[in-house]
């Protein structure tokens, strides 16, 4: 009876508590990254051809994550190097963002979406 108390209070407890990814994707608010932009990075947006003609942030380099070739464009990319990511909510940015650190790049932030950070103010082209 007891060890089915400690076993159902130990699955009770990781079942509750958020689990901790030593790989998890770095994500940043348009705040923080305005404050990071001051470094030097690099600017991806995310979203489709289409998306980024209709508006995107000053500075950013188009790389759909959709059209089946991100995985193979950023073989070009210096790994060492910083790069922000964003798309039209977050969501395929942090997938980008994710194969990038599985493939060994070691700084890619997650910035969210394209609309949030217009938002905040970040300098954009329409």
């Amino acid at each position: 009876m007891k060890l089915i108390l400690v076993t159902l209070v130990a699955a009770f407890f990781s079942c509750t508590q958020p689990q901790q990814d030593a790989a998890a994707v770095k994500r940043l608010t348009p705040t923080e990254y305005k404050q990071q932009a001051e470094k030097e990075g690099i600017l991806l947006d995310v979203r489709t051809k289409d998306e980024y003609a209709a508006g995107h942030l000053q500075g950013a380099t188009n790389s759909d994550f959709l059209n089946g070739t991100f995985a193979e464009s950023i073989k070009a990319l210096d790994k060492d190097k910083t790069y922000y990511l964003y798309c039209a909510s977050g969501n395929r940015s942090g997938k980008a963002a994710k194969l990038m650190q599985e493939s060994g790049f070691k700084n890619v932030y997650n910035i969210g979406g394209y609309q949030e950070l217009k938002s905040a103010g970040l300098p954009v082209k329409e």
